[in-house]
């Protein structure tokens, strides 16, 4: 089950697309049972959340927080998704703003899932798993 809610001032991604990144993810990660709310929220909320919660005072585009073990059935964890972020990021690496959104929610349901991109080794793998997760709803849309 995904809850979603749209704290962002001015800009929205759409409900239903949420839901459908994140299945899309859950399922062929074989990860079925998660309870996760995503929040969308602006830069100054993500920078509070994570010095709040992480003591890192910088501004990020996606916070993935487990609210319980990731192998237990019915699992509970938050996604908050920097809208602003999308923005930017999606002017800087020329994509749409949709698809960079979809990016980070793929991205955060992946470190959900246990996935690590601390090392570069790790980073490269989380990324071709981004992007093959991409490409399938890309695909699954036409």
């Amino acid at each position: 089950m995904i809850f979603t809610s749209n704290n962002h001032p001015s800009l929205r991604f759409p409900k239903r697309e949420t839901s459908r990144a994140i299945q899309s993810v859950l399922k062929d990660e074989s990860a079925h049972s998660f309870r996760l709310s995503v929040v969308f929220v602006g830069s100054r909320t993500i920078r509070a959340i994570n010095r709040r919660f992480l003591g890192h005072d910088y501004v990020t585009d996606v916070l993935a927080f487990p609210l319980g073990e990731e192998q237990e059935p019915g699992a509970q964890a938050e996604l908050y998704i920097n809208l602003d972020r999308a923005k930017s990021q999606a002017r800087d690496y020329r994509v749409p703003f949709a698809e960079e959104t979809r990016r980070l929610l793929i991205h955060g349901t992946l470190h959900l899932l246990g996935y690590s991109d601390a090392s570069p080794r790790q980073k490269v793998r989380m990324t071709r798993r981004e992007d093959f997760h991409l490409s399938r709803l890309s695909k699954s849309k036409k």
